[in-house]
C-alpha cells in the first residue's frame, strides 16, 4: 500500500509545474488583458491542432493536463484539445525503452500518433468551425467557481492556490486508480487482451483511457511477445492521454462536452487500430 501511495504522489508532484504554468498564464491573461483577451487569444487558433499535436508528443502527460485547463477556459479549441490527447506520449516512451522496443519502431509510433492527432484535430475544428469562432469566454469563471479571491490575492498566490487544489484532486484520483489496478491485477488485465478477435481493439482502447502507466506497460509487453497486434497497441496508445481526461472532467463543468471528447478519443483509438492492422 505504501508503494501505491508513493507512486501516486510522485506522478502528482511531476504534474505540478505544468499546472502552475497553466494557471499563471490564465491569471495573467485575465488580469492584464481583461475584456481584450478574446481578440488576443483567438488570433492563432488555426495553428492550434498543429501545435497541440507536436507538444503532445513530449513524453509527459503535463501537456494534456495543460490542454484540459486551457480548453475549459475557452483558450484553445476542441480540435486542439483532441490533437493533444491523441498525440500525448505520457509514460509510453520510457516504457518502450525499458522494454527494449526497437527505437525506429517507437519513433514511427510517436510520429504516427502526432499525425493522427493533428489530422483529427483539424477535422474537428472544421466541423465545429461555427462554434469555435464565437468570442472567447472570460477566464475569470475559473476563479468564481473555486472562490479563490484572485483579485485580492494577486496572480502568483492565486495560481499557487489553483495548483494546490488541482494537485490534491490528482493525488486522490491517482491513489484510487493505483489501488483499483492493484486489486484487479495486471495479469487479469492482460487476459482481457488475449482473446485475439475484433473486441480486442475495443478492450485495448478502453484500457488506454486509464490515466496510469500500467496499461502502456501491459500493452507494450504483450505486443513484444506477439500476443496483440500493432493495431491493438496503437489503438491503446492513442487513447492514453495521461491525466488529461481526468482533469478535463474536473475543470470543465460541461459534462456533455467532456463525454463527447472522451467518446471521440475512444472511437478514434478503436477505428485507427483496426485500420492499421488492415492496411499496414
Amino acid at each position: 500500500m505504501f508503494d501505491l501511495f508513493m507512486d501516486a504522489l510522485i506522478d502528482s508532484v511531476k504534474l505540478l509545474p505544468y499546472l502552475l504554468v497553466t494557471f499563471l498564464f490564465l491569471e495573467l491573461v485575465e488580469h492584464k488583458f481583461g475584456d481584450k483577451n478574446e481578440k488576443v487569444l483567438s488570433k492563432n487558433k488555426k495553428f492550434g491542432p498543429l501545435l497541440g499535436g507536436l507538444f503532445g508528443a513530449f513524453p509527459q502527460c503535463g501537456f494534456s493536463a495543460m490542454a484540459s485547463n486551457l480548453f475549459s477556459s475557452k483558450v484553445i479549441t476542441l480540435g486542439t484539445l483532441v490533437a493533444v490527447f491523441l498525440s500525448t506520449s505520457d509514460e509510453m516512451i520510457p516504457v518502450m525503452l525499458g522494454e527494449k522496443m526497437d527505437f525506429v519502431l517507437m519513433l514511427r509510433i510517436v510520429l504516427f500518433k502526432v499525425l493522427v492527432g493533428i489530422t483529427v484535430g483539424y477535422i474537428i475544428d472544421f466541423i465545429y468551425r461555427r462554434k469555435i469562432v464565437k468570442p472567447v469566454e472570460s477566464i475569470h469563471h475559473l476563479c468564481e467557481e473555486e472562490h479563490c479571491s484572485c483579485k485580492k490575492n494577486g496572480i502568483i498566490l492565486s495560481s499557487i492556490m489553483h495548483t494546490i487544489k488541482t494537485g490534491l484532486f490528482v493525488l486522490i484520483a491517482n491513489i484510487l486508480i493505483n489501488f483499483l489496478i492493484f486489486k484487479i491485477g495486471e495479469e487479469n488485465l492482460s487476459k482481457i487482451l488475449l482473446s485475439k478477435n475484433i473486441w480486442t481493439y475495443f478492450a485495448c482502447s478502453l484500457l488506454g483511457l486509464i490515466p496510469n502507466c500500467a496499461p502502456s506497460v501491459i500493452m507494450t509487453e504483450l505486443y513484444l511477445s506477439n500476443f496483440i497486434t500493432i493495431g491493438n497497441l496503437i489503438g491503446g496508445l492513442l487513447t492514453g492521454s495521461g491525466l488529461g481526461i481526468l482533469l478535463l472532467f474536473k475543470s470543465n463543468k460541461n459534462l456533455k462536452e467532456n463525454i463527447s471528447v472522451l467518446s471521440i478519443i475512444y472511437i478514434i483509438g478503436v477505428l485507427v487500430g483496426i485500420l492499421v492492422d488492415l492496411f499496414i
